[in-house]
């Protein structure tokens, strides 16, 4: 998704179209990356649960991106995000606004590191691929087209690639959201329970950022790029 969102137009980099070379334990390779952030991610995500926790979410229905809103009925979305996430006392690491934002709010919620993006996306092709029933009915074009496209890097995320992610990772997706009559939604695993939360902010069709309590935002410094790239 892309984020640059000035002069009443958001520009797409859905036109890039690098890919990523597969690694065969490279799923293994991230588990232990992320180990020594599993017990502190999990007590951060409880955290968060909790002050959420009277409201209701909506059943989850996956779906492809909508139309991006004109200027200023996204200042409002982003208005009334900023207000959802102060009143319950959350704040957003600012992901980077290169059209992959979802995978890199993903890869930072998962393995403290949004530079990690690629890997999370190369594993949610693996879903989509592998798992074409589950998904199918929910991509209002020729699968094997929608796959393809959203291979790409700098290829917006959507919400049947949360639904896959949640389903190769085996996460609860935790989405605060800046829908005038959708305030938070879960997404969860089809076929298994959650082992673990991941939360976002969603800027309705613009930008998505990771979510932290506020105060605890951590600062990150770019890991050494190896392994997965």
């Amino acid at each position: 998704m892309t984020e640059s969102y000035s002069n009443a137009s958001v520009s797409s980099t859905s036109s890039l179209s690098s890919s990523f070379p597969d690694t065969e334990d490279d799923q293994a390779i991230a588990s232990i990356l992320a180990e020594d952030e599993t017990s502190r991610a999990a007590a951060a995500a409880g955290r968060l649960g909790k002050r959420l926790s009277h409201l209701d979410s909506i059943p989850h229905t996956p779906r492809v991106n909508g139309e991006i809103p004109d200027v200023n009925d996204a200042t409002l979305d982003h208005e009334r995000l900023s207000e959802r996430l102060a009143t319950y006392d959350l704040a957003e690491l600012q992901i980077e606004g290169d059209g992959n934002c979802q995978f890199r709010a993903l890869a930072d919620q998962l393995f403290r590191s949004p530079d990690y993006h690629k890997h999370v996306r190369k594993q949610v092709i693996k879903q989509l691929k592998h798992f074409q029933k589950l998904y199918e009915g929910y991509v209002p074009m020729k699968y094997k087209s929608y796959v393809k496209k959203m291979k790409k890097s700098g290829e917006w995320g959507d919400h049947v690639t949360l639904q896959a992610a949640a389903d190769r990772f085996g996460a609860k997706i935790c989405l605060v959201t800046s829908f005038r009559d959708t305030c938070y939604i879960e997404i969860n695993p089809k076929d298994k329970a959650p082992t673990r939360e991941l939360w976002l902010s969603f800027w309705s069709e613009v930008h998505y950022n990771s979510l932290y309590a506020t105060g605890d935002v951590p600062t990150r410094v770019a890991r050494k790029r190896h392994w997965l790239f």
